[in-house]
């Protein structure tokens, strides 16, 4: 095709990601002419490098009946209608259809047997099956909209100027998903087509992310680099009181791991997160009654509750946590169990997006159809993590990926 050439199709996606082939796939089976941008010579990476290499594509404890359980935005209800009309069960019986084979790994979440790469050549196949036309490297310089009289018989609603030449269509649907892992190609596309054409925006930030603390104020902690435990982790005040359990990770720089990511979602800077280092336990009954018994000194005792690492880092704070446990006072036993069940502590900031796994913000909902995903601005989709809307770690993002997209080609 000459680089002048100017194609008329009935839809471009642009974003060659999870929600974007996908979308094209079912759009192009049901018959419309799709043609598929991105501006990377790569499909799907997110897949690629997800779960491990082996990509965690949804999670079967998703409730389509209260998805909001499991997704954040200011409009918590928006996801339900997509989330209830493409559910798990629906993604893994389309996984079945092509052989491959899959696992449970933890909490409903739902993993590739062998390598994610399964996973992009299964919707390659799909956008094939639909016969979508696949433009890639292909940059969008840029997109105008032509509103037509009633009389008019023309359907070309928009025309962009790409690399490779002039597409007319007559939908735009933007699957360039948020900022997160810039190395791999993540950009702002999507949120300035949002703004050209006049629609609201949800500040974004880096979601699922490990957070960092105040150098000085970390040192005690800098040499559990690498250690990880169960825990209980929350955020929030009374009102609105988030928690997890998970695993934690200590850093160099801060705190990461699953129940860090999850936390971090909900996070707001300059509040506290408070962590229960040893929720199995009561630690201070515990402790109380090896005081009644025991000859060892206190890191002794506390090394059998939590990793020995981490009771010699919390002891050696404090001269009164340094003794033999029958010889430390009632208060000192108290306090040094109150610190380890319930440590509150201030996040000076989060690793920012070249770690977040998603962004959260991004296109207003109440810019955005429920039903369709058609935006304000007639023609215009936007799905995926584009629009306000971010799950749980997971699987539950490329949930709403599958599940958007599905409804958008739906609409088309």
């Amino acid at each position: 095709m000459e680089k002048n050439d100017v194609v008329s199709v009935d839809v471009v996606v642009i974003g060659a990601g999870a929600a974007g082939l996908f979308c094209a796939g079912v759009a192009g089976q049901r018959g419309l002419k799709v043609m598929l941008l991105d501006h990377s010579p790569k499909v799907a990476e997110k897949i690629r490098i997800s779960g491990g290499g082996r990509a965690n594509f949804t999670n079967r404890d998703l409730d389509p009946r209260a998805p909001q359980k499991h997704f954040i935005s200011d409009n918590p209800n928006f996801c339900r209608s997509a989330l209830s009309r493409y559910t798990p069960q629906d993604f893994m019986a389309l996984l079945q259809s092509h052989g491959i084979a899959f696992h449970e790994k933890h909490k409903g979440q739902l993993f590739c047997d062998r390598s994610a790469d399964d996973l992009i050549q299964m919707l390659l196949r799909e956008c094939d099956k639909g016969n979508v036309t696949r433009w890639q490297p292909c940059g969008v310089k840029k997109i105008r909209f032509y509103a037509h009289r009633p009389d008019e018989a023309t359907t070309t609603s928009y025309e962009i100027d790409s690399d490779r030449g002039l597409i007319k269509t007559r939908a735009v649907v933007v699957a360039t998903g948020g900022l997160s892992i810039p190395k791999i190609g993540a950009t702002d596309f999507g949120y300035r087509v949002a703004q050209q054409f006049g629609l609201r925006m949800v500040p974004p930030r880096p979601a699922l992310v490990p957070l960092t603390f105040d150098g000085a104020a970390w040192a005690p902690y800098a040499g559990l680099a690498g250690l990880a435990l169960p825990v209980l982790i929350e955020t929030g005040n009374k009102k609105e009181r988030v928690s997890f359990a998970e695993d934690l990770l200590f850093t160099h720089r801060g705190l990461s791991g699953p129940a860090v990511l999850q936390i971090s979602s909900y996070w707001k800077p300059g509040t506290p997160i408070r962590i229960n280092l040893a929720p199995q336990v009561d630690l201070a009954a515990t402790l109380t009654q090896a005081k009644l018994s025991s000859r060892k000194l206190i890191v002794n005792e506390l090394a059998g509750l939590v990793p020995s690492r981490l009771a010699e880092a919390w002891v050696s704070q404090d001269a009164a946590w340094q003794r033999p446990i029958a010889e430390v006072s009632d208060k000192a036993l108290t306090a040094l169990a109150a610190r380890l069940s319930a440590w509150e502590l201030v996040p000076t900031g989060t690793e920012g997006y070249a770690k977040a796994e998603v962004t959260a913000g991004g296109v207003d909902t109440r810019d955005v159809s429920s039903q369709t995903m058609e935006s304000k601005q007639p023609g215009l989709y936007f799905i995926g993590e584009s629009v306000d809307v971010t799950g749980w770690l997971g699987g539950y993002n490329f949930q709403w990926a599958w599940a958007s997209g599905f409804a958008c080609a739906q609409a088309l």
